[in-house]
């Protein structure tokens, strides 16, 4: 069996303001961010990691940086990067930005999974992608267990396909800033035994 930890990204400027990142907004952590990478890289130092994956996108690298420093092998996929949102990247939610949208996640609900934001990327796009980077992670034997650190909407996006859900069923999935999914890798399929685990943010 492997094991894979798979953590979302700490907390940046945008996140704290309510705006749109997406793949072309590569914004650094904020103090609060750095916090969460540190609270997570204590629960987490004494796990013997054969390897660490981030997109290629910097505020995945800056989460784990201290797992780099440790020395434990580091690779940036680009397959592992948050979806782009196109023409919403770095808007504010405002009742008059936030329309379009809302109107694609409505669409990815309701089950039009090709639907996407000008110049982005649709979740069927998205998906086809990460499967690429995780058959690549997957085929070295030798790595387990595994610490991924991506993004929000690709961590529900991956979830869907790990588990066999629709797509449409991505919201069901939380993603708190340096939440943790502990899944396992059977040979033949994935099974989840940590939920968005956030207890190494408690007080």
């Amino acid at each position: 069996m492997k094991k894979l930890y798979i953590i979302r990204h700490g907390e940046t400027e945008y996140n704290k303001l309510g705006m749109v990142q997406g793949s072309g907004i590569d914004a650094p952590l904020n103090d609060t961010g750095e916090l969460q990478a540190e609270a997570f890289y204590q629960a987490y130092r004494h796990i013997p990691f054969q390897k660490i994956y981030t997109s290629n996108l910097g505020r995945t690298q800056q989460t784990v940086k201290k797992f780099i420093n440790d020395g434990i092998p580091f690779e940036a996929l680009e397959d592992m990067r948050e979806i782009s949102w196109g023409s919403q990247e770095g808007v504010a939610f405002t009742p008059e930005s936030s329309t379009e949208y809302q109107r694609i996640c409505e669409s990815w609900t309701q089950g039009d999974l090709t639907a996407k934001i000008q110049n982005g990327e649709s979740p069927i796009e998205v998906a086809e992608r990460q499967k690429r980077a995780m058959d690549h992670i997957l085929s070295q034997s030798d790595e387990n267990p595994v610490l991924i650190c991506i993004h929000g909407r690709a961590i529900r996006i991956m979830m869907c396909w790990m588990l066999n859900y629709p797509l449409s069923h991505m919201d069901h999935f939380a993603h708190t800033n340096t939440g943790l999914y502990l899944v396992n890798w059977t040979g033949s399929q994935f099974s989840i035994e940590l939920f968005n685990e956030t207890s190494h943010l408690e007080p």
